[in-house]
């Protein structure tokens, strides 16, 4: 029963770095797609991508950053228990 946790806990966590990754990543374009045609501009496009590029990286570095503190948290907490 726990390889299943672990099985669907792995598989949210993909799910979460892909969400995270693709959702600034889509929004930054469509907004350059919107002010490149409103103000003739389309060459914006590419700077807002590599920009929800960035932020969808930065967000993947926070997550992982916090669930690499929890798994810090429970193995101290185990070693208390000890």
């Amino acid at each position: 029963m726990r390889y299943k946790k672990s099985v669907y806990q792995s598989l949210v966590l993909v799910t979460q770095f892909g969400i995270n990754m693709l959702v600034p990543l889509l929004l930054c374009s469509l907004a350059g797609v919107y002010i490149g045609k409103r103000f003739d501009i389309e060459w914006i496009v590419i700077p807002l991508f590599f920009l929800g590029a960035l932020a969808g990286f930065r967000n993947i570095h926070i997550m992982a950053k916090k669930i690499y503190q929890q798994k810090e948290e429970r193995k101290q907490s185990r070693a208390k228990k000890d």
